[in-house]
C-alpha cells in the first residue's frame, strides 16, 4: 500500500460530511475507512460479521507498511442509516436493485449519490429506483477482505466519476482523502475500458481461483485473454463506443502491476459466494446476441462459472 494514501489532512468540523457506505465489503471499506480517517462521519452498512467486528474493535485498514485501526459505526439495517450528504453504493451487481431500495431513509433533499460498481447500468438502475440522479464511478482499487473488519490494499489507488453538477466539488473532497479522483464527460466509453479489463481477468482468475501474476504467465491464458478482448471491442464498436486500440496491453499490464490480487469473482468464488458474471461476460454475451455480434469465448465463461457455482450450491 502506498503510505502516502493514509497521510489526510484532518477536517475542520464545516468541512466534514455524513456519509453512508452501503456494502461492508473490501471497496467500501477501504473508502469509507479512508474518509472516516480523515474525519468524516461514516457509516458502513453490510453483513453482520464484517459489522460486529468493525463495532466492537474498529476496522483495520492494511497495506505494505501501513497497519491502522479507524473507528467508525457499521449497521446491519437500511433503517439505521443517518441522513447523509454522500451515499455510496460499492454493492455487487446482484444486490443494485435491493441497494437502491434501502438507501431511501439516507436521502435527503440535496444527497450525492455515487455508484462505485463493476458491471454496466448500476447508475442507471439506482437513478429509476430512487428516482434521484446517480453518478457513475470506476475504481482502479485492489483490495480484499482478509477477515471480518480487515481490509488488505494490494494496489491502485484512483477513481473516474461521471460529470455533473456535484462531481468537481466530489472529486476534490475524495482526493484530499487520498483517493485521486478525475471527472470526465465520457463516463461510458471509460466504463466499457473497464468492462473489458473485467471481462479478460475476472472470470479466468476465477476459474482457478488463482491471482493476477501466476495467471498470466500460462500463455494459453493470454491467448483466451486475447480472443475475449478481441469480442468485446467487436460488441463496443456495434453499441457505437470507440475504446482504445491498446486494450489487450492493458489487460496484460494487470499482472504485472497487481501480480497477487485475486479478481473479486475468485474472491467470491473462493467464499462460495454469487459472482458477477452475468453482468460483466454475460452483459457482453446479452448485448452480442442483440447486435448479431458472435461472442463464443465469453459465452464459455459464463457458462464455466455458472458451473462452479452450481456446484457450491449443491455443495451447501
Amino acid at each position: 500500500m502506498d503510505v502516502e494514501c493514509y497521510r489526510v489532512r484532518v477536517l475542520e468540523e464545516k468541512e466534514k460530511m455524513q456519509i453512508s457506505v452501503i456494502g461492508a465489503g473490501a471497496v467500501g471499506c477501504h473508502v469509507g475507512g479512508l474518509l472516516a480517517l480523515a474525519g468524516h462521519d461514516v457509516v458502513l452498512l453490510g453483513r453482520s460479521a464484517h459489522v460486529d467486528a468493525i463495532n466492537s474493535r474498529g476496522l483495520l485498514l492494511e497495506g505494505q507498511g501501513f497497519r491502522k485501526t479507524v473507528q467508525l459505526r457499521a449497521v446491519t439495517e437500511a433503517s439505521r442509516l443517518p441522513q447523509s450528504d454522500l451515499v455510496l453504493v460499492c454493492v455487487k451487481c446482484t444486490d443494485t436493485a435491493e441497494a437502491g431500495r434501502m438507501i431511501r431513509p439516507a436521502l435527503k433533499a440535496d444527497t450525492v449519490i455515487v455508484s462505485l460498481q463493476n458491471g454496466m447500468g448500476n447508475s442507471a438502475l439506482l437513478e429509476d429506483i430512487t428516482g434521484r440522479p446517480v453518478i457513475p464511478a470506476i475504481v482502479y482499487i485492489a483490495v480484499e477482505m482478509t477477515g471480518p473488519g480487515h481490509v488488505l490494499h494490494r494496489g491502485g489507488k484512483r477513481l473516474l466519476i461521471g460529470a455533473s453538477d456535484s462531481s468537481p466539488e466530489l472529486a476534490r473532497r475524495l482526493s484530499e482523502v487520498g483517493l485521486p479522483t478525475t471527472v470526465t464527460e465520457d463516463i461510458q466509453v471509460a466504463l466499457w475500458s473497464k468492462l473489458v479489463i473485467n471481462c479478460a481477468c475476472n472470470a479466468l482468475s476465477a476459474v482457478g481461483p488463482m491471482s493476477y501474476g501466476p495467471l498470466l504467465e500460462i500463455v494459453d491464458v493470454r491467448e483466451v485473454m486475447a480472443d475475449i478482448v478481441r469480442e468485446c471491442l467487436c460488441v463496443a464498436a456495434a453499441c457505437g463506443i470507440s475504446l482504445p486500440a491498446d486494450m489487450l496491453e492493458k489487460v496484460l499490464e494487470i499482472g504485472r502491476i497487481m501480480p497477487k490480487q485475486k479478481s473479486s469473482m475468485a474472491q467470491d468464488m473462493i467464499r462460495r459466494r454469487p459472482t458477477e458474471i452475468d453482468f460483466l461476460n454475460g452483459y457482453v454475451v446479452r448485448m452480442g446476441k442483440a447486435l448479431d455480434v458472435p461472442t463464443p469465448v465469453n459465452q464459455t465463461l459464463v457458462s464455466v462459472l455458472k458451473i462452479l457455482e452450481t456446484r457450491h450450491q449443491d455443495a451447501g
